[in-house]
């Protein structure tokens, strides 16, 4: 009997500073985190969860309103100028993100070859991703402008008349994509990181097979490189959907012309904070995450039969 008390002693007392060292540890641990954990639960958890119950109620900023069941939504069935923010932003989405990794790829594929200089095409190239919006709606208002702009005046130079722009219904979308093209620098850097991953074992290996430049692009450089196309086009659909400083910054909030540019978060916005239907525009910015949410599952799902990872 003496003998086991000797034994179990120093293992309990092991155990009990184990113990300690680990609630010390957890103690010190959440203590540090605790300004993140207490801010996301503040400006984050608690807000997300209010506007679920919001999109339920006629509350305003000014009024604290009454529960009113699904009315919200079935009120935004009947409003049509939230069906035109809708085809505006579906417009922008489907023409801007195939032509952002179309633009972003090629750029990426020109900036990846061996020539003297090419650090400064990069840096030019990334520029434009330092503007500001605001001052980048600015700067292209002016290169549009119909009368004086700069477009024009080169489209005059070569006998061609040059279009409305932001002032046609038919060509102020086809104007946004073609700035927002111009932003897409940061896109270019990704793609160039994903074209340096590539092994070049695989370049070697396709040399010895007789394989000419285009062939290498097709087989080796474009599957190998869609990871990084899939991160850039999950980014660039839930962006597409979020557009907003550009046209809201042109067109001072109007959504001119012919309400062309009214897109879907600038009428979240309007009616949040100009009209102070905070219940209807929490119905609205839970449609758009359930939609962000349904296209961005149905990405994740498909990419299982075009996204290749080098070793698999």
């Amino acid at each position: 009997m003496k003998s086991e008390k000797v034994i179990t002693k120093p293992v309990d007392s092991r155990v009990s500073i184990k113990k300690t060292k680990w609630r010390t540890s957890h103690v010190y641990g959440w203590l540090f985190a605790s300004p993140w954990v207490i801010g996301m639960l503040l400006f984050f958890a608690f807000p997300l969860l209010s506007s679920i119950y919001f999109s339920f109620t006629s509350y305003s900023i000014i009024n604290p309103g009454e529960f009113v069941g699904l009315q919200n939504y079935r009120d935004l069935m009947n409003d049509s100028l939230f069906w035109t923010a809708i085809y505006n932003t579906v417009y922008f989405t489907v023409f801007f993100v195939p032509l952002s990794i179309f633009c972003g790829v090629s750029l990426a594929l020109f900036l990846n070859m061996k020539v003297k200089g090419m650090a400064i095409y990069r840096t030019i190239f990334f520029l434009p991703t330092l503007v500001p919006h605001v001052a980048m709606a600015v700067l292209w208002v002016w290169l549009l402008n119909p009368q004086f702009g700069l477009v024009n005046g080169m489209l005059a130079a070569v006998g061609m008349d040059g279009p409305a722009w932001l002032g046609s219904e038919t060509w102020s979308k086809p104007s946004l994509i073609l700035m927002s093209l111009w932003g897409i620098g940061q896109a270019v850097v990704i793609y160039l990181a994903g074209l340096h991953d590539i092994s070049q074992d695989y370049y070697d290996a396709a040399e010895v097979d007789g394989a000419n430049s285009v062939q290498k692009i097709g087989h080796i450089t474009l599957p190998l490189l869609t990871p990084v196309i899939f991160f850039n086009l999950v980014m660039g659909v839930i962006g597409a959907f979020q557009q907003f400083t550009l046209p809201y910054t042109m067109t001072k909030g109007q959504g001119t012309p012919g309400n062309s540019l009214v897109f879907y978060v600038m009428h979240i916005y309007d009616n949040g904070f100009k009209f102070f239907k905070m219940g209807y525009a929490s119905a609205m910015a839970w449609i758009l995450f359930v939609v962000i949410m349904a296209l961005t599952t149905l990405i994740f799902v498909t990419s299982k039969r075009w996204v290749h990872y080098q070793g698999n």
